[in-house]
């Protein structure tokens, strides 16, 4: 959620920014087109606007998967299934245009559900890059490397991505000599934080949910960014820290070979089938942590260049604008 409000947010200042009047309901008429994020139970909405000609856009993430893997609880499966099914029919059956979030989002869509036959276009999510930046206030540990890892919520079958930040952790440590601790930025249930403050051996440090507006001083403080989302779409996280001159290590899963290349992070094969959501190769994604640790200076400045290249909001907003107006 917190993702879609960002996104909203940095897109309607863009468009209101070139002059174009802005609205949150698809009540609030007469409008030329309709942004759909994601998806909207206002399906009467969007079959009225279909009826009048008015172009309708979706823009897609990823789908709901890992309950599919995982005991979740009926509830949180029902809400999954539920949202797969009404993203999909808004897919197929309202939008003249989809805007994937990714080449590999895309690719998903098309691979389970088809493909639409409406045009397609794929738009990378975006940052201000004047405040997402290296330059400002930081407060980087001199003493010992910071891994930062940062998700919305940990819980819900997300625990892998604490497991192997924590054994990377152990690994940069023991076979490679770092002085390391963790700061976990994000949701996690009160007692997953009790079990992992008992159970590592790691320094590790639970910040919570953050705002928005801490989020380039956290990035600035650490040393490199783990991405621990398993075949995301677009992850805003990682986009913002290497806005920030923070690089990334990641598995080659989701959209993370399309965003973090050249010098802003490195990104290592899996070692498994991540759809299957098997052990991964931690062993090699520490070798990866720790060439980044050693060469500083060159991943920072390659982050902060793969950033203006690619993830302006400027880029953004044309892309979008250009899809809204056909």
């Amino acid at each position: 959620m917190g993702g879609m409000v960002s996104f909203r947010r940095r897109l309607m200042a863009g468009l209101e920014s070139r002059g174009i009047q802005v609205s949150t309901s698809l009540n609030n008429r007469p409008y030329d087109a309709v942004l759909v994020i994601g998806g909207t139970r206002q399906l009467p909405g969007l079959w009225w606007a279909r009826r009048k000609g008015i172009r309708i856009v979706q823009r897609l993430n990823g789908m709901n998967w890992i309950h599919r893997k995982r005991r979740t609880g009926w509830k949180h499966t029902l809400r999954a299934e539920y949202g797969n099914l009404l993203l999909n029919t808004i897919r197929t059956r309202f939008a003249d245009c989809v805007v994937y979030q990714s080449k590999f989002a895309q690719g998903w869509w098309e691979r389970v559900y088809g493909k639409t036959g409406v045009s397609t276009k794929v738009v990378y999510n975006a940052v201000d890059l004047y405040h997402y930046s290296p330059e400002g206030e930081e407060e980087r540990p001199s003493d010992r490397q910071r891994v930062l890892l940062v998700e919305g919520s940990l819980g819900g079958g997300y625990e892998q991505g604490l497991e192997t930040v924590d054994r990377m952790a152990e690994i940069l440590r023991s076979d490679h000599g770092r002085r390391v601790e963790v700061m976990v930025v994000g949701q996690v249930p009160v007692d997953l934080k009790a079990d992992w403050q008992e159970r590592t051996s790691i320094p590790m440090v639970f910040s919570g949910k953050q705002p928005a507006g801490q989020i380039p001083q956290i990035d600035r403080s650490a040393h490199v960014l783990y991405a621990a989302d398993i075949n995301a779409a677009c992850p805003n996280s990682t986009i913002e820290a290497l806005a920030c001159g923070l690089p990334v290590v990641a598995f080659d899963t989701g959209a993370l070979p399309e965003l973090v290349t050249g010098g802003a992070g490195r990104i290592v094969p899996y070692g498994g089938d991540p759809w299957k959501l098997d052990p991964p190769d931690v062993v090699a994604l520490a070798r990866a942590a720790a060439e980044v640790l050693e060469n500083q200076t060159r991943f920072r400045a390659g982050a902060r260049q793969r950033a203006e290249d690619a993830f302006g909001l400027e880029r953004m907003v044309t892309g979008y604008l250009e899809s809204l107006l056909g």
